[in-house]
């Protein structure tokens, strides 16, 4: 059984979250946001917690940061992973065997354009893919909104919702 307050400590783990819609012409569009802490651009981002599956800590990071009530919204996991330095997650340390931890890709495709944003981000628009490509700041978000406008764009039936 789970110790009391063990659902609340951070899980060894990242999430990374792309929202995307069509636009009526038929062009895609992707949510990328500015970060309040650092000024750059970059998908939702967050890290698991104890319990929590990838898909859960996706679902609910893009809620917290963006409102995106999971019930309303459809998602894809991304064959796109990346792994990071376990140290460069403020101040949480796993122990000294825990030296990088892996981050998880997903999309998210949402109804509505209009966001809430929590206090972890300034702005949010929603842009191109040239575009969101040239002002994410993070390799690992390039590759993974790289997969998912290629997947929309060549290999629709490839985008299965979650």
């Amino acid at each position: 059984m789970a110790k009391k307050n063990e659902s609340k400590r951070r899980a060894p783990f990242q999430v990374l979250v792309i929202p995307f819609r069509q636009l009526p012409s038929g062009t895609f569009v992707y949510g990328i946001f500015l970060r309040e802490d650092a000024s750059y651009w970059q998908g939702l981002a967050g890290g698991g917690t104890v319990g929590e599956t990838p898909i859960e800590a996706a679902r609910r990071e893009a809620e917290e940061e963006a409102g995106i009530t999971p019930s309303k919204a459809a998602y894809t996991t991304l064959d796109a992973t990346a792994t990071m330095p376990a140290i460069a997650i403020r101040g949480l340390t796993w122990g000294k065997k825990v030296i990088v931890i892996p981050e998880f890709s997903f999309a998210v495709e949402v109804p509505n354009p209009k966001l809430a944003l929590s206090d972890e981000h300034t702005q949010y628009k929603w842009a191109s893919y040239r575009t969101a490509s040239k002002l994410l700041k993070w390799d690992s978000n390039q590759t993974a909104l790289w997969e998912l406008d290629y997947r929309l764009k060549n290999l629709p039936h490839s985008v299965t919702r979650l």
